[in-house]
């Protein structure tokens, strides 16, 4: 018996069809929902941030129509200001471009479950085609290309995170949380800490509480290795979009209940200088048609796919890193002792690899993508893994042997390190920028560049100290 396998945008369904599903949704929705009042209709930028506006529920059955954001809104650097290098904004006019609901994407808000909902919008082009720079349509497309070739990828999305104080210590710096209700706020790494997660229950259950209201599958939370960091995993999906619409939506989740509970969220790469960063860990594994894993052999080891699976991604990391990695402090996370690959590399029950290949059975033998920073986009993250599987399987590459030990102190190939040999990296791999579309790669490149330019003109607090009366 053939697996069935979730399809969206592969046909692309008639106005009228489309128009019916998305009333019924409608329809549905408030027979749940009954209270709702507003509705949030959220885009995604390059960043990973939701862009959008807060329509009343009068608005809502007429959005099936469509509405209208600039195509600008995805050449915008981190600060929300649109990059003109990128050429979407004032050199075209500031254009508007149509953009459509997502099917099955309207869900109550985490700000106000009860009278606030949110539904994801994607953006077509001036001829009705999926506007090639947005993060989800440049996913789409190479998830498309996979699937006409009877690939089926199956991927799970973990997302490391810090709760913090919203007080600064005396010196200005970041600190974690004293443990709700007491003045206590805990210093030392606890990776797997259990008493770290009852003296944050409140925080996490009402995480949890959420996440199931809003259809997210989530385990619940772990408490990583530093103070006030926690790690949730969500459940494999063979529908890779949804698995990506489902991790932004759950970063917009634990930001919103962390305030609820007079705490900040931060996904940021690198927070502390002297603690672990965060991490996004992308598992991936490939289906045929009938549900089979490709990536194991008859005898459950790794397959003949899978390896030139895994030579690709090598191959294509280093170009990858400028998004994986996509500010200057997603960087910072690069550093020894902390479990961090700086080298491309892969090999079996292994944390000191780029790509791990965990303990499993061979129906869930997979690999584990360990590079990416929590800061980064999941849709990006995902279109570079899978461009970088494609690569392997369009070309004959070299696997290199499997690391057994210590991976962050053999030698391996290096990756850059430095945004700038990132970027530099990025912009001369052709092949990379094939995959994932000549529009997008100019515009992704021109914004970060731009932010990179920008951040290095800034004259630091550090510098001062250092060099203000010893240069």
């Amino acid at each position: 018996m053939k697996k069935t396998i979730e399809v969206e945008h592969f046909v692309i369904p008639g106005e009228e069809e489309r128009s019916s599903a998305f009333q019924d949704e409608v329809t549905q929705y408030l027979e749940r929902h009954p209270q709702t009042l507003h509705v949030d209709v959220l885009l995604t930028d390059l960043n990973g941030s939701f862009r959008g506006k807060r329509i009343p529920l009068t608005a809502l059955r007429k959005i099936e129509q469509g509405c209208y954001f600039p195509a600008s809104v995805f050449a915008m650097d981190i600060l929300g200001n649109v990059v003109e290098a990128a050429g979407l904004g004032q050199e075209l006019g500031e254009p508007d471009r149509m953009c459509l609901p997502v099917p099955g994407t309207l869900t109550p808000s985490a700000s106000d479950p009860e009278h606030i909902g949110q539904l994801l919008l994607t953006m077509l082009d001036e001829d009705g085609t999926p506007f090639d720079v947005e993060p989800r349509n440049v996913l789409n497309h190479i998830w498309q290309t996979l699937r006409q070739r009877g690939l089926f990828p199956v991927v799970a999305v973990e997302l490391e995170f810090y709760l913090l104080d919203r007080q600064r210590d005396a010196e200005g710096a970041l600190q974690p949380p004293c443990t709700p209700g007491t003045q206590e706020r805990s210093l030392q790494t606890q990776v797997y800490s259990v008493d770290n997660l009852d003296h944050f229950a409140d925080v996490l259950n009402d995480i949890d509480r959420l996440a199931l209201i809003q259809g997210l599958p989530a385990d619940g939370a772990l408490a990583e290795s530093s103070p006030g960091q926690f790690e949730i995993n969500l459940h494999h999906s063979d529908n890779v979009l949804r698995a990506c619409d489902q991790a932004l939506t759950l970063k917009r989740l634990v930001r919103l209940v962390a305030e609820n509970h007079d705490m900040d969220a931060t996904f940021m790469a690198k927070p502390y200088d002297d603690f672990a960063g965060s991490g996004m860990h992308i598992h991936l594994s490939v289906l045929d048609d009938n549900g089979k894993n490709l990536f194991a052999d008859a005898d459950g080891e790794d397959s003949a796919l899978m390896k030139k699976a895994l030579a690709g991604m090598i191959a294509m990391m280093p170009a990858s890193m400028a998004i994986l990695a996509p500010n200057i402090n997603a960087y910072r996370r690069f550093q020894p002792g902390m479990y961090v690959p700086i080298q491309a590399s892969w090999g079996h029950n292994n944390r000191t690899v780029a790509l791990r290949v965990p303990c499993s059975d061979a129906a869930n033998h997979r690999v584990e993508y360990r590079v990416a920073g929590a800061d980064a986009n999941p849709y990006l993250v995902v279109a570079t893994v899978l461009a970088g599987m494609l690569y392997g399987l369009d070309n004959s590459l070299p696997l290199p042997e499997s690391v057994t030990g210590n991976g962050l102190e053999q030698e391996g190939l290096p990756l850059p390190i430095r945004q700038s040999d990132a970027l530099y990296e990025f912009e001369h791999q052709p092949e990379l920028k094939k995959y994932l579309g000549a529009r997008f790669s100019h515009v992704y490149h021109s914004c970060k560049s731009d932010e990179l330019l920008q951040f290095e003109r800034r004259v630091t607090e550090t510098e001062i100290d250092w060099m203000l009366r010893n240069a």
